[in-house]
Formats: structure tokens, C-alpha cells, sequence
């Protein structure tokens, strides 16, 4: 009898600790959950305007999905969300589609270009704001739409 309890005891914080951790992992990545849109990239020598004149870049995480998908000022995309803690992966293929835009800037190209580069986030500013990060090098920021 004691041993049955004793087990029951250890069963129950196991699964009482596995749950606290589940949900430390979900709060984290949640704050990435939403649609943003940018307003900073690193890179290039074209003005910010000059790279986006029309339309600007935007990101969407479905985190219940694990989907990532948005518009890169001319093309749409979407592809699988791998997310680990505060580490992004944008490594995985994604689906774009292939619209011929003359008047975007190459906007389009630095966006996916740079999207492939991070390795990291960080969500600031009462989750106004997300910085997408390579190393230790802030990329790309967003801002929640």
C-alpha cells in the first residue's frame, strides 16, 4: 500500500512538472503569435523606402499550427514555423508564390534573403515590437499590426 502511494506520489509530480515546463515553453513562443509588419532591415544600401515603396513586408506566426507565413511586399509565402525557446529556423522550404512586381525595389529578395539569416528573436516594447536576430545582430524588426 505504501509502495502504490509512493508511486502515485512520483507519477504525479512528474506530470505536474512536465506541465509547468509546457507551459513556460508556450508563453515564450506565444508572444511571437500575430501578424507584424516591418519597419527596419539591416543590409542594404537602398533607403528603407526605397527597397518597400508600395507595399511593406509582413509576418504571421500561427503558433497553434506551427505555420509562419506574410508577404514580402510582393509575393506571398508560407512554410513550417520551427521554433525552440527564443531560436527561430526559417531554414525549412518555403511556398512563395511568383508574381512579377516591377515597381517593388528588390525589396522582396532582401526580405527572404535576410529572413534566411535568422537564428533568433526577441519580442520587446509590452510586445509591441519584434526583432528578428542573426548571432547577436538584430536583421529585421516588425512591429505588431
Amino acid at each position: 500500500m505504501i509502495k502504490n502511494v509512493f508511486i502515485l506520489f512520483v507519477l504525479h509530480t512528474i506530470l505536474i512538472s512536465c506541465s509547468a515546463f509546457k507551459c513556460k515553453k508556450t508563453e515564450a513562443v506565444s508572444k511571437l503569435e500575430g501578424n507584424w509588419e516591418l519597419n527596419y532591415i539591416t543590409g542594404p544600401r537602398i533607403a528603407f523606402d526605397g527597397l518597400y515603396p508600395n507595399k511593406k513586408p509582413t509576418i504571421n506566426f500561427n503558433t497553434k499550427e506551427n505555420q509562419v507565413s506574410g508577404n514580402n511586399s510582393c509575393n506571398s509565402f508560407t512554410g513550417k514555423l520551427i521554433v525552440n525557446g527564443n531560436k527561430l529556423d526559417f531554414k525549412a522550404p518555403m511556398a512563395t508564390t511568383k508574381m512579377m512586381c516591377m515597381d517593388n525595389g528588390q525589396g522582396d529578395r532582401v526580405f527572404m534573403g535576410t529572413l534566411q539569416k535568422i537564428t533568433s528573436y526577441d519580442v520587446t516594447d509590452d510586445g509591441k515590437t519584434l526583432n528578428l536576430i542573426s548571432g547577436d545582430i538584430a536583421m529585421m524588426r516588425f512591429s505588431k499590426k
